[in-house]
């Protein structure tokens, strides 16, 4: 067999994939055990390099991350660093601070100086062991108090997120505390490069009066000049190619004058981010274009990266295991304890200064930036890289258990019950999860509540995943705000003139948060909107299938086919509860104004004599549901396959179909048919799946 030879191409696309598989895979896990997904790519990077591969497959590792390719490696993983602290600068609003000023200045400083003068002098007694001759020990003592100072700003937007603090006091000082920490540390981080690359004293001073320069010439001259371009971006559409790119080369320029000043590119990227107007819309569509590629193909290459610089193995002996817990004790107690005491002296309490002090110890990404740049340096050695490594992933790993312990997670809370007198019945809660699906949704909703106003109360929820953006965490936290995926549910709803009340939430577990407020609303329906493919072998899939299966109300999941309205109505029929419950629902619709019913009973072939020659009255075989007289036809059809019957009469022209969810549709549980999905996947109109009330989970 020939031996085949990989161009320097070949094997860069290679690593990616591999990267990217590996991070995607431990991110399902972490994120299943409540961890920022920040974990998972810190051991993805950790596990593909010597620690793990190369230990159990030498030669794997050797292949597929040669020594002659980690430059290149590193390049891109460089440029994905410099996008994204530039977003980093990008969400640095100062609304963050309003009406937290004081008490986040006192609290993020004293959150930095504390573990600064701690790891400094635990520095001064590591400087022997763990650097060479050739660096200077300030240099060492600063960058190593710097390890333990930092705060990952964009890590604890997502936590907070996810735990719904954002809104909240606690979360609000929280993240104004981190935004000023991420600023103060890196100009700190500035300072600190400049005085490790200098070779004199007047060299250093020399950088350091142009990088005071050069934050002048960006706060003073380019910050006015992109504030009155902000001023002329009102829409998404504003922001043109042609400006977008314009950004992009002033981005990179910020970035190639500071690492020409000897601050390094990121500095210079954190800055252009910083100093760009958060007014208008060209921030928030400006992050939206650039996030997605940055966050997820660019910026795992960093973490892998960094995890092949790390050698677990180098802490062979016990000793270098007992500085590794004395660096996490060290890094922990300065920037827990200083956290704690200043949040205590500026009125917070116990408990919630203790959360705050837990928060402000996550490090994540911004640990592994400082600590590749020192190594980069060779400030501090492989050893202790790899220490402090660890020490990053043991302080934000413990974040989310501890917050859970010190400050318990509060559910849904029951929304304030209405007044006897305007206290409805029963009640609709829609579940949309993008604005496609919004108008079929009201549509399907006015069919349902028929020409009844008052007697059904409609709620209509959006749940979304929490992001590593606070801008837009806090925009969707505005009380008076609509989340976008329900505009257009809420425009149809009112040339519906159909009242509905509207909730938006974060959530990390959609299904189970969707059966907390069904049941808090005590909804007698919940109606789901679906993307294309619903199915999977046949099973309703994801959020979908969790909600069915937990959900104590009854479930109606529609995959829209541009319904524009609801007047010839197909009712699927083959036997079973599930079948019942859509019949129930058909019921509902026909005191719709204008609604036509045809109901199919399939049977089996030879049943169609007991069925009194094709035709049936309603009543004698749905004896437990009560039809209205818009069930204009009953027709009974023998059929050994019931998607086909149901697609042979839907061709003769309807508007919606409603079915139950059974393996006569291909829609339940059970072996696997190349019948499956059939209906949902070939039928020209709109598709209602019902299911009925489970049961509910706890």
């Amino acid at each position: 067999m020939p031996h085949l030879e990989f161009s320097a191409l070949t094997l860069l696309l290679t690593q990616i994939g591999v990267i990217l598989l590996a991070t995607r895979s431990l991110g399902l896990a972490v994120r299943w055990i409540g961890q920022p997904l920040v974990i998972a790519e810190v051991l993805a990077g950790i596990l593909l390099g010597p620690s793990l591969l190369g230990l159990v497959w030498p030669g794997v590792l050797e292949s597929l991350f040669p020594a002659a390719s980690m430059s290149l490696l590193k390049m891109f993983a460089q440029l994905g660093l410099v996008l994204f602290m530039f977003l980093v600068g990008l969400e640095l609003d100062p609304k963050l601070l309003k009406g937290h000023t004081r008490s986040s200045i006192a609290i993020s400083h004293t959150s930095i100086v504390t573990p600064f003068a701690l790891g400094s002098l635990a520095g001064w007694f590591l400087y022997d062991r763990y650097s060479s001759p050739e660096v200077s020990p300030v240099s060492f003592i600063l960058f190593f108090g710097i390890s333990l100072s930092v705060t990952a700003f964009p890590v604890l937007a997502r936590i907070l997120s996810e735990r719904h603090l954002l809104s909240t006091p606690l979360g609000a000082v929280t993240l104004a505390c981190a935004a000023v920490d991420d600023v103060t540390a890196w100009c700190l981080l500035a300072f600190v490069v400049s005085v490790a690359r200098a070779h004199a004293l007047s060299e250093a001073i020399w950088t350091t009066g142009l990088a005071l320069g050069f934050i002048l010439i960006m706060l003073y001259g380019v910050r006015p000049l992109f504030a009155r371009v902000a001023n002329r971006i009102g829409s998404a559409e504003a922001l043109t190619q042609t400006v977008v790119s314009a950004i992009l080369l002033l981005l990179l320029a910020s970035a190639c004058t500071t690492e020409l000043i000897g601050i390094h590119a990121l500095f210079g990227a954190f800055m252009f981010g910083a100093i760009l107007p958060k007014t208008g819309r060209m921030a928030e569509t400006l992050a939206g274009k650039i996030e997605t590629v940055t966050v997820i193909l660019l910026l795992p290459l960093f973490f892998a990266f960094s995890g092949l610089r790390t050698q677990i193995g180098l802490l062979s002996a016990p000793q270098e295991w007992v500085v590794t817990l004395g660096i996490i004790l060290i890094a922990s107690l300065g920037k827990f304890g200083g956290s704690l005491l200043a949040a205590r002296l500026t009125g917070f309490g116990w408990r919630e200064g203790s959360a705050l002090g837990i928060l402000m110890n996550t490090r994540g990404l911004m640990e592994l930036i400082v600590l590749n740049i020192a190594l980069d340096l060779g400030i501090i050695s492989s050893t202790l890289f790899t220490m402090l490594v660890i020490m990053a992933l043991v302080t934000t790993f413990a974040t989310t258990p501890l917050l859970h312990w010190v400050y318990p997670d509060q559910r849904f809370a029951r929304q304030q019950p209405l007044e006897p007198e305007l206290k409805a019945k029963e009640s609709l809660l829609i579940c949309i999860s993008d604005s496609a699906s919004g108008p079929a949704l009201a549509r399907i909703a006015k069919a349902l509540t028929g020409t009844k106003k008052t007697a059904t109360r409609l709620f209509a929820l959006h749940l979304w995943n929490p992001s590593n953006r606070p801008s837009t965490e806090l925009l969707r936290n505005e009380p008076e705000q609509i989340s976008k995926p329900l505009v257009s549910l809420v425009e149809e709803a009112k040339a519906l003139d159909l009242p509905i009340q509207t909730m938006s939430y974060q959530s990390t577990e959609p299904a189970l948060d969707i059966c907390h407020t069904a049941k808090a609303q005590q909804a007698s329906l919940v109606l789901l909107g679906s993307h294309k493919p619903l199915l999977l072998e046949g099973k309703l899939g994801g959020v979908v299938s969790e909600v069915i299966r937990k959900c104590g109300s009854p479930v109606a999941v529609l995959m829209d086919r541009g319904l524009a309205r609801i007047e010839r109505v197909l009712i699927a029929y083959a036997g079973g509860p599930e079948d019942l419950a859509a019949l129930k629902i058909a019921r509902q619709i026909a005191t719709s104004p204008g609604a036509q019913l045809t109901l199919l009973h399939v049977v089996p072939p030879g049943k169609m004599e007991q069925t009194g020659k094709g035709r049936i009255q309603a009543e004698e075989v749905f004896p437990d549901v009560e039809l209205s007289s818009k069930i204009l036809r009953t027709l009974v059809v023998e059929s050994t396959s019931p998607p086909d019957a149901v697609l042979e009469e839907v061709a003769k022209g309807y508007d919606l179909i409603i079915l139950g969810v059974t393996a006569n549709w291909g829609l339940g549980a059970g072996k696997i048919s190349l019948r499956r999905q059939r209906v949902l996947e070939e039928s020209p109109v709109s598709v209602l799946v019902v299911h009925p009330a489970m049961k509910a989970e706890t």
